[in-house]
């Protein structure tokens, strides 16, 4: 007479088996190849964080990292090269800053070398910001390295489809 052991083992790898055969079928049913954003497909927020995600990547990528500069400190270089020297307040409200958070940011650029303040020849009160010629530097390389980050990001845009993005933006954005 066999004993009852090895007929309750068998059993149990005959059911572990099944169940796992079940999990399996489950799995390859139950999943649909694309996902449904549901109420998320009209919600505009989730589709600019999940842009973003991709655009922060590439700006590490190119910019961030290479040049040691974050997205804000990399805007304030290219709104100085663009325009010359520029107020603190003018920076702060182009740039959605505090004034507290500011004043860390130009600090921690002032002592890369990259700007410095200088007093106003029209308001000797007030204090202008301006690129040292090796934030300039910085500036021009940092704007060249962000052509093919934006070639990247932007190639499945058309130019018309590029200018309507950034349009649309900034309407978003309130300006």
């Amino acid at each position: 007479m066999p004993s009852p052991r090895p007929e309750s083992g068998a059993r149990r790898q005959a059911a572990s088996a099944a169940a796992a055969e079940a999990t399996r079928a489950r799995a390859a049913t139950s999943e649909p190849a694309t996902l449904s954003l549901g109420p998320l497909k009209e919600v505009v927020g989730y589709h600019i964080a999940q842009a973003a995600v991709v655009t922060y990547g590439l700006f590490e990528r190119f910019i961030g990292q290479p040049f040691d500069l974050r997205k804000t400190e990399y805007s304030m270089l290219m709104l100085l090269w663009a325009n010359g020297p520029l107020s603190p307040k003018r920076l702060a409200k182009a740039l959605a800053l505090s004034a507290p958070n500011l004043t860390m940011l130009l600090d921690r650029l002032q002592g890369r070398g990259l700007l410095r303040r200088e007093r106003s020849e029209v308001d000797r009160r007030s204090q202008n910001i301006v690129l040292t010629p090796d934030g300039q530097q910085l500036a021009s390389e940092a704007a060249d390295a962000a052509r093919p980050m934006e070639l990247q990001l932007l190639g499945h845009l058309s130019p018309a489809e590029h200018a309507m993005l950034i349009e649309l933006l900034s309407k978003v954005a309130g300006r």
